[in-house]
Parts: C-alpha cells; sequence; structure tokens
C-alpha cells in the first residue's frame, strides 16, 4: 500500500468532494466546488490530500491568518480511520504553520460531529472557552439534488 501526502492537484477534486461527502462534511450552504475554489485562488499550498494507491483518502485545509491557525475540512475515509492517517494529515499542517510563525491552531467542530472531539483531545487539542459565530458573507448555497 503506497500512502503519500501532498498538495491538492486539480485531478483530485472529485476524490475530495466525494470524500468530504461520505464524512459528513458538505453542508447546503457550502458549494465543495466553490470552497475548493476560493483555497486554490487563495492559498493554494495550504489544501493537503491523503493518497492511497492512487484514490483519495484524506484531505485537510489549514491557512494562517497572522493570529492564529486554522483547520479544516479534515476527512478520512471510513475505512481508512484509526491507522494514523487524520494524526499524519493534523501534523503535516501543524508543521506547516509553525514554520510560517503561528502560535495557536484552532479549529471548530459541528455539535452534530461531537464525535471527533476524543480525536482531537488525543493530539492535544483543549476545548476553548469562546463562542463561535460567523456571518456569511457569499451565498453558496447548491441545488438539493
Amino acid at each position: 500500500m503506497d500512502r503519500i501526502i501532498r498538495t491538492f492537484e486539480e485531478a483530485d477534486r472529485q476524490g475530495v468532494i466525494a470524500l468530504w461527502g461520505e464524512c459528513g462534511l458538505i453542508r447546503r450552504v457550502n458549494d465543495p466546488d466553490r470552497e475548493i475554489d476560493r483555497k486554490l485562488l487563495h492559498d493554494p499550498g495550504h489544501l493537503i490530500v491523503a493518497v492511497i494507491d492512487g484514490a483519495v483518502v484524506g484531505s485537510v485545509m489549514f491557512g494562517y491568518d497572522g493570529h492564529r491557525g486554522w483547520l479544516n475540512y479534515l476527512a478520512v475515509k471510513p475505512e481508512h480511520q484509526r491507522r494514523g492517517l487524520g494524526r499524519a494529515l493534523v501534523g503535516y499542517a501543524e508543521h506547516e504553520l509553525a514554520e510560517l510563525g503561528c502560535a495557536k491552531v484552532n479549529l471548530q467542530i459541528r455539535r452534530t460531529n461531537a464525535g471527533v472531539v476524543d480525536f482531537y483531545l488525543s493530539l492535544g487539542y483543549l476545548v476553548d472557552d469562546v463562542i463561535s459565530m460567523g456571518r456569511r458573507l457569499v451565498e453558496d448555497e447548491r441545488s438539493p439534488n
């Protein structure tokens, strides 16, 4: 089994979108094609995929705003979970963020995805005493099909 962690390539797009769907990361208000396009336009080196035998089996999108680093879209195909792949993807992102001078990494977890809390706790992440707020500036709403 040949496992590679590398920067996203356009040929990975459908595999990444399928992965996000399989892992429950796509919401009606987040068009995955647009999410990828925006990342590639703004910060293409920080969309990472894990590939095994030519197939996308994991991803992480991350960024640094000069104050905090952020992890988004961490996903591992269910049949490849609990084998260190998620840990390797987070480690890759953390290393890259540290190289940029990032002092702290944040992430958000949807309440419906609370099962991953233990995963992040095992990596040393702590629950911050904050309220996460957001406001959409762009409507990506996709058709319900």
